[in-house]
Parts: structure tokens; C-alpha cells; sequence
């Protein structure tokens, strides 16, 4: 089988947006979550998220590419050019045809959806924006990225909720096996930090209202949890086949090894109770990687710091590891970046993948009172260095879609 690596990491997120400051800020515990500068959330139930501020498209992108991207379409081509320069790849000697795109998102473009539809409410037909429907549409931050960097081989845009950037990684293992390509840029981007998307999240009891003290309110597994806190960012990962990262010579960050996905097929926005399908994906994907369970050192957990997730994702753990779940060191990196959606899966990745390179498991922080539902051995509020040799990154969307991917350190 074709052996895949990973040679870069574009990231861009609330407490970073490049891999040196994004990996410092995770092991030093930094919380990037503030009150909301996106709009005016003083009537909002929830006033608090991870925003990228401040963000400067125009340090990778030309002034016409900014203009006709969306924000989110933007954080994917400036994570997409910071994960190529990250690997050292010079476009201008690669085969176009032989590189491809896997990049997702799980809202899109809500921003201009909202605002282009008030433009409508007010003036009526004639004056919407004539970018107004390319902008939105799902697969543009993908498409973005491929006219962007020149990318003419396989180009998808990827939607499956909060398990979006986890899918787009195993989607990009399967072209790269398959021999489609040789170079893949995988992952997620998501900016929707909107009034509607904020105040929909919060109909549904799903956000924190910690509003007074937003550095604490993500708290994942902690029993004090009380939702979880909307972000917006961007991750991208370098994947080559080994042969073509030898011939270029390139420095290896981590193996992926795996992948696995399943789906609940319980509920449109609750987990199944006992965590039995996203158990699945955990052995599926552990499966695929040619591991097994004892292997695995360290679980980056979807760890929403929502009541229900949290406690069915440690259901599922403990059915997928048995009696190891109680040993095996748990991180959510939700607690310092909040939940990113579409963007989630990739960010925590390449959170995943630096753990491997660096020796290093990024805290869990705010992580005080202990549940008893949540049975789990967290790295609580202090990183710990650790030469964990497999990893398992968790991803798991609304409707039940859940992925995983599977990383092992290289030497």
C-alpha cells in the first residue's frame, strides 16, 4: 500500500496563524476566546467566540482574489499558500495535474448569504451582488484553493458538519492510495460567526453563556460544561505519497496512517446515546492505519464541552479502547480554540500531528471538576511531554456523520 506523510501545516485560528505561534499557544494553554467583534452581540444569549483577529488575507492573496472570495474561502487559500511554503513545495516544479484539493466547510458563506438577503429584503430584484451566489456555495473554498495555487488534479469540497476537515484528510488518504495523485492539500475552513448562525446555535441550547469570563467558558468533559463556544478558522495539510516527498527531499512531520468513518443514523443534531457508531469509526479507523488499540498513545477528542457530546463521545471511547480509555491521554484543543466547525477536524489534526513531531500533548484547560460520565484520563490545564508513537484525531457532525483519522509519528 502507498504510504502517505505529512510535510506541511497551514493553520489560522484564534491563537495563531502559523504553526510556530499556533503550536506555542496550544502548549502553553492560551485561550484565543473573547466577545464577538463580527457584529454587534449585545442582545445575543451568547456574546463570546474564536475569532481570527486580525487577519490579513492580502499577506497571500491579491487584491481581486480577496475581493471575490467570501471569508472563509480567504482562511482556506491563506491556510492552503501557508501549508505549501510550510512544506517547502515549489509549485512551479510540481505536475498541476498531479496535485489535488480536498477542502471543506460545513456552513459556508453565511455573512453574504445574510447580507446580500437583507440587501434583497430592502431594494428588491436588481441589486443583489453578482458574486452574491458564487461566494456562498459550499465547495468554493476548495475550488478557491485549486485556482489559487494552480491545482488541476482531483478538486472536492467537502460537507459533513463538524466532521468536515476529518472526511476531506480520509478523502484525500484514499486519492493519494489510489495513485491519483502525489500531492494533496487536505482539509477544512469555516467562518460563520454571524448574527443568524450565533442566535440559531443558541435556540438550540447548544452554546455557552459564560459571556462575563470567555477564556473559561469552553470546558470540555469538565462537569461544569455548559456548551460550547462558535470559532471560525482554517486548517490545511500538505499529504504526499513517501515516494515523492523523498524525491524532493522534504521534512516528514508525521505519517497518516488511517482513517475511519461511520455514520449514527439516530438524529439530524443528537449523538446515539451509547456512542456505538462513532466506536466504530474509532476501530475502523484503527483498523485501516494496521494498528490496534494498545498501539494508539493519545486521543485528540472532538470535545465539544456540550453536556451530551462530551459524555457520548467517553461512552464511545470506552467502547472502542475497554479498559485503556481510563489510561490513555485525552486533549480537546476545543477548550482554548472553541469548536470551529467544518474547519474542526483539520485544525485538530494538525494539532494531532505536532503532538507526534514535538513529544508534546497540548492541556485540555479549564478542566477543574471531574465527571463522572466522563471517565476519562484528560491532560488537564498543562501540556505533557510524551513520545506517543499513534495517534486518533475525533471528529463527529451533526446527523450522526463521524471521522477519524489515525497518525503515527515519523523516524
Amino acid at each position: 500500500m502507498i504510504q502517505v506523510v505529512v510535510t506541511g501545516i497551514g493553520v489560522f485560528s484564534s491563537i495563531g496563524c502559523d504553526r510556530e505561534t499556533f503550536w506555542n499557544s496550544l502548549v502553553s494553554g492560551t485561550s484565543g476566546i473573547k466577545g464577538i467583534r463580527a457584529f454587534d452581540a449585545s442582545r445575543h444569549k451568547s456574546r463570546i467566540a474564536s475569532e481570527v483577529v486580525p487577519f490579513e488575507p492580502e499577506k497571500f492573496l491579491n487584491f481581486k482574489q480577496v475581493r471575490r472570495m467570501a471569508r472563509v474561502s480567504q482562511l482556506a487559500g491563506c491556510a492552503a499558500f501557508a501549508a505549501v511554503r510550510d512544506a517547502g513545495l515549489d509549485l512551479e516544479r510540481e505536475d498541476p495535474h498531479r496535485m489535488g484539493c480536498v477542502v471543506g466547510s460545513a456552513a459556508g458563506d453565511y455573512y453574504n448569504l445574510e447580507q446580500q438577503y437583507d440587501r434583497f429584503k430592502e431594494k428588491g430584484p436588481g441589486f443583489v451582488n453578482p458574486l452574491a451566489i458564487p461566494k456562498v456555495i459550499p465547495n468554493m473554498p476548495a475550488s478557491n484553493v485549486g485556482i489559487a495555487l494552480g491545482i488541476r488534479g482531483p478538486n472536492l469540497g467537502v460537507s459533513t458538519a463538524c466532521a468536515t476537515g476529518a472526511h476531506a484528510i480520509g478523502i484525500a488518504l484514499g486519492i493519494l492510495r489510489q495513485g491519483l495523485a502525489d500531492v494533496v492539500l487536505a482539509g477544512g475552513a469555516e467562518s460563520a460567526i454571524t448574527p443568524y448562525v450565533v442566535d440559531g446555535y443558541a435556540c438550540m441550547g447548544v452554546l455557552s453563556q459564560r459571556n462575563d469570563d470567555p477564556g473559561t467558558a469552553s470546558r470540555p468533559f469538565d462537569a461544569d460544561r455548559d456548551g460550547f463556544v462558535i470559532g471560525e478558522g482554517a486548517g490545511v495539510l500538505v499529504l504526499e505519497t513517501l515516494s515523492h516527498a523523498r524525491d524532493r527531499r522534504a521534512d516528514i512531520l508525521a505519517v497518516l496512517k488511517g482513517f475511519g468513518m461511520s455514520c449514527d443514523a439516530y438524529n439530524i443534531a443528537i449523538p446515539e446515546p451509547e456512542g456505538t457508531a462513532a466506536a466504530a469509526a474509532m476501530a475502523n479507523a484503527v483498523r485501516d492505519a494496521g494498528l490496534n488499540m494498545e498501539e494508539i498513545g493519545h486521543i485528540n477528542a472532538h470535545g465539544t464541552s456540550t453536556k451530551v457530546n462530551d459524555k457520548v463521545e467517553a461512552k464511545a471511547i470506552e467502547k472502542a479502547f475497554g479498559e485503556r480509555a481510563k489510561t490513555v491521554p485525552v486533549t480537546s484543543v476545543k477548550s482554548m480554540i472553541g469548536h470551529t466547525l467544518g474547519a474542526a477536524g483539520a485544525i485538530e489534526a494538525a494539532a494531532t500531528v505536532l503532538t507526534l513531531h514535538r513529544g508534546v500533548i497540548p492541556p485540555t484547560i479549564n478542566y477543574h471538576t471531574r465527571d463522572p460520565e466522563c471517565d476519562l484520563h484528560i491532560v488537564a490545564n498543562e501540556a505533557r511531554e510524551a513520545q506517543v508513537m499513534a495517534a486518533i484525531s475525533n471528529s463527529f457532525g451533526f446527523g450522526g456523520q463521524n471521522g477519524v483519522v489515525v497518525f503515527t509519528r515519523w523516524s
